[in-house]
């Protein structure tokens, strides 16, 4: 069976809250900030967003993953930076700091490729993913203006190291 099966639709819930007395409203809401920990961390963020902190520390984060502090090995995993990354997309961040934040791990990609060069397909087919997820993002969102020079100097460094993906960081590029 099924998790829809028993789902309500938006409509049937709309007819429901409306119903309530506002004190149950409340009392509801109150419930779910509790129980549910990503309900609290979307009202936290809704009502005190604090967006630079948030973002220092994924910048952080995503340095100690290539660049690591207390450990002598880098693990160097997208994944770190793809987490805040959907998180960030999914509270609703402003797409300028969201930009900055893709922007920064790539730049630290290409910082780690440069000192420690790279032979893995799956490092230059991330940096790719990457490098296409930030493009479409900064079309969709209008800010193509405000961060060409960066993504520029990005393609840059990548035709200075050779990369062998080249062709396909230039295919999206004209995207731009």
């Amino acid at each position: 069976m099924s998790d829809n099966f028993f789902a309500m639709s938006k409509r049937e819930l709309k007819k429901y809250l409306q119903q309530l007395p506002q004190e149950h409203l409340q009392d509801q809401i109150m419930e779910l900030y509790q129980k549910f920990p990503a309900v609290k961390t979307y009202y936290d963020f809704v009502f005190k967003p604090n967006e630079d902190k948030l973002l220092d520390e994924a910048k952080a984060k995503i340095y100690n993953e290539y660049f690591p502090l207390k450990r002598r090995k880098p693990k160097a995993r997208r994944s770190v930076a793809q987490k805040f990354i959907k998180h960030y997309m999914t509270l609703g961040m402003e797409p300028h700091l969201l930009t900055d934040l893709m922007l920064f791990n790539l730049e630290t990609m290409l910082q780690f490729s440069e000192q420690k060069p790279q032979t893995s397909e799956v490092f230059y087919r991330s940096v790719l993913n990457s490098f296409e997820q930030l493009v479409s993002f900064v079309i969709e969102k209008g800010l193509v203006k405000t961060c060409i020079d960066r993504v520029e100097v990005l393609t840059f460094r990548i035709r200075a190291q050779q990369w062998p993906n080249l062709f396909a960081f230039e295919m999206i590029l004209e995207q731009f």
